[in-house]
């Protein structure tokens, strides 16, 4: 399955996610190889089977092995600090941020692909996961390292995008009707 396949599975009250699809594949502030790390990122912190199989399919197609590898990374990692560093700031007893985390972290000092790329991807992932914490910290290792402001709201859109997309298909793929016509 390839994204022009899943365009034509997104129901016609969701014509806008389409277009959007379309539109978060080209950049002016990310290179392909951002662009594609962060919708494959994305699509496996989206979670939905159609989604991660369409975009991977396309991203083998713009990824090395490396970066692909390096983007699934960034979705594993985040999602195990998300949960964790979002828990810390909801929490109102700041002593759980003075603890240590006690968990391994080790790709995010050697990724496998361009530090930048890796940060990039792994803001997207934030963005979807909802952690407050990381979003700062991803977008300031992004900024230091030279990318733009609008890299940064294209890697948020690319994350915003794939994961309405998901909910949408996931949706869709709940309800009785679909049930029936899948019967």
């Amino acid at each position: 399955m390839s994204i022009d396949t899943l365009k034509s599975q997104i129901p016609d009250y969701a014509k806008d996610l389409k277009l959007n699809l379309s539109n978060i594949l080209s950049s002016t502030a990310l290179n392909e190889r951002q662009i594609w790390g962060a919708v494959l990122a994305s699509a496996l912190a989206a979670g939905n089977p159609k989604v991660i199989a369409a975009i991977a399919e396309d991203a083998a197609q713009h990824l090395t092995e490396q970066d692909a590898k390096a983007a699934k990374s960034a979705a594993a990692i985040m999602a195990m600090n998300n949960v964790y560093y979002r828990s810390l700031h909801l929490l109102s007893n700041p002593e759980y941020g003075k603890m240590p985390a006690r968990l391994r972290m080790n790709v995010i000092a050697n990724p496998g692909a361009e530090k930048l790329d890796f940060e990039l991807w792994s803001l997207s992932v934030s963005a979807i996961n909802g952690c407050g914490m990381c979003l700062e910290a991803h977008e300031r290792e992004v900024l230091g390292k030279g990318a733009s402001k609008e890299a940064v709201q294209d890697a948020l859109r690319i994350a915003a995008v794939v994961h309405a997309v998901s909910a949408t298909l996931t949706g869709e793929d709940a309800l009785p009707e679909s049930q029936q016509a899948a019967a």
